[in-house]
């Protein structure tokens, strides 16, 4: 059995504290999932785990030594010029072990000292990857995803972005390490790729350690869930899957909102009673050597007893300061409360009867063509659109946007519609003018200052708003997307995947906000939790509008 293990591993960037103390095990057949919101340290925690990143304190250990480790981050690194072929092997560490491979067979020809353990190594390395029957797989695994076999020798460049999400789950299935860490691999999959991915993590051997915000996969394939405290930066493991996580995580919050609650009223209780003891011992002090208790009472020894009373009282106020200390030594953590994401999306004056209507449109992108369509979209509709990846689904927003041209017929807009989107690529942001300009220029606000307050709302203080937009990571994009349609009264609202990179806790607050949303709602998503929990009225599969007259 194959283990990775962290053990107290601490990483800082600069002054800022990423991990403190964290641990944790994963062998064979281990599922654990990895939760916390944005910039807490998930990737970083892979990262360590790949042996990636040194950590500044604790150790990582593979046992047995040979381990076979792989991390794949959640945006493919696709190299310009590169093959889809040689795009896979690189991705699933059979490049790197053919290299290996390579030059210790070099080093074996040429009789070098210690070649022969080095090549068995390195051979057993490259076939527990799976080097051997790569091309064979590759080729399974891609026509399983609709990726053609012609599309192997060509560059993974020219891949649609549709194409790329189901690249990026090749990567993951084709993957054969001792120990597997996804980071966010659900990121822009579509059903039928979800679906993959869940029955390929269920029945692989390999350990698993998952970073994702999709709850429906956690539920469905973690046996574990790691917890990273955004406040004390250390972890916490839970066992049972996610839904036992979601239960004990709240008995664990009230449990620990009770201790600290009942420590505040003992230390409340001991300190009134302190309070008390040291006043009633000045009182007795006064008593005892006023100049009114030598004439009352000019007994020197009634007089002595008062003064020992008094120092006894401020002795038993000492006594108490010193059970204060015992009890703040051993004081539960303060809870505090997680950032939470206050959305609220302000809507504009209702549109006309129509806001948006397609009529007899035919529309094409690629090797898609919708249509001809006919679609009348009213001021309070709610609809949600599906289909496959690459089906055409941001092909159709596109048209009722406006923002391709039609092939055929004809597109209205109401004079008072005005849109809001959240694009899937996050298009705004492509840029390298300063995030604070983009979002004071695009949601109309007077000045910087603004911007920067509405940003910092969004977890982008500081010099995160004065970084070039294209710098941005993709959760820090697509809260910055959040921040504008925070900012801009819309009366017409379309989401193209808004939960790709958010945290989960950013996702309920995104559900909140879109339950409150009286106007008209444009929804895409393949998030099942997300869109069981935002009603909509109506469903728009893509795939019945292909070269088609359809009237909806």
């Amino acid at each position: 059995m194959s283990t990775l293990a962290a053990v107290n591993v601490s990483v800082s960037f600069g002054s800022i504290t990423v991990l403190d103390a964290v641990s944790v095990s994963i062998g064979s057949g281990d599922r654990i999932g990895v939760i916390a919101p944005n910039g807490v340290g998930k990737s970083t925690l892979l990262k360590v785990l790949a042996g990636e990143l040194e950590p500044d304190a604790g150790i990582v250990t593979r046992a047995p030594a040979g381990t076979t480790v792989l991390r794949l981050a959640q945006e493919p690194d696709i190299r310009p010029g590169e093959s889809l072929t040689g795009h896979l092997a690189r991705r699933t560490g059979v490049a790197a072990a053919q290299a290996a491979l390579d030059a210790s067979l070099s080093a074996l020809s040429r009789g070098d000292a210690g070649a022969d353990d080095a090549y068995d190594a390195a051979l057993q390395r490259w076939l527990g990857l799976g080097g051997a029957d790569l091309p064979e797989r590759m080729a399974q695994v891609t026509a399983e995803l609709g990726l053609p076999d012609t599309l192997l020798d060509r560059t993974a460049a020219e891949l649609s972005g549709g194409q790329q999400a189901r690249l990026g789950l090749a990567a993951v299935l084709l993957a054969q390490p001792e120990i597997l860490l996804l980071d966010e691999p659900t990121n822009d999959l579509d059903d039928v790729g979800l679906a993959l991915l869940e029955a390929h993590l269920r029945r692989s051997r390999a350990g698993l350690a998952l970073v994702s915000h999709d709850r429906a996969v956690l539920a469905a394939t973690a046996s574990q869930i790691l917890e990273l405290d955004e406040f004390t930066r250390h972890g916490s493991m839970f066992a049972g899957g996610w839904d036992a996580y979601l239960a004990e995580r709240e008995l664990a919050r009230r449990r620990a909102a009770d201790a600290y609650s009942a420590y505040e009223a003992e230390r409340d209780k001991l300190t009134d009673a302190a309070r008390r003891q040291r006043q009633w011992a000045r009182s007795g002090a006064q008593r005892a050597t006023s100049a009114r208790s030598y004439r009352d009472d000019p007994d020197k020894n009634s007089r002595a007893h008062h003064l020992a009373t008094a120092q006894n009282t401020g002795g038993a106020a000492a006594r108490i300061d010193k059970a204060i200390s015992r009890l703040d030594a051993d004081a539960p953590a303060e809870v505090r409360e997680p950032w939470h994401l206050q959305l609220s999306i302000g809507g504009a004056s209702r549109a006309g009867a129509v806001a948006v209507s397609l009529t007899g449109a035919i529309v094409s992108r690629g090797e898609v063509t919708l249509g001809p369509v006919t679609l009348t979209i009213g001021p309070a509709d709610r609809i949600r659109i599906t289909g496959p990846n690459g089906a055409g689904k941001t092909t159709l927003v596109d048209a009722l946007l406006g923002r391709v041209p039609l092939s055929a017929g004809q597109r209205y807009a109401g004079p008072s519609v005005v849109f809001g989107e959240l694009d899937q690529t996050r298009r705004e942001f492509a840029t390298g003018r300063p995030v604070v300009e983009v979002v004071r220029a695009t949601a109309g606000l007077p000045g910087d200052e603004e911007a920067r307050t509405l940003l910092a709302k969004f977890r982008l203080r500081g010099d995160a708003a004065l970084r070039p937009a294209s710098a941005l990571s993709p959760g820090e994009r697509t809260r910055a997307g959040l921040a504008l349609l925070q900012a801009r009264r819309v009366n017409f609202l379309v989401l193209d995947e808004p939960t790709n990179h958010l945290d989960i806790e950013a996702i309920e607050q995104l559900e909140q906000a879109l339950a409150g949303y009286s106007r008209t709602l444009i929804l895409v998503t393949h998030d099942r939790r997300l869109a069981d929990a935002v009603h909509t009225d109506r469903t728009i599969d893509v795939r019945d509008l292909h070269n088609a007259p359809t009237n909806l």
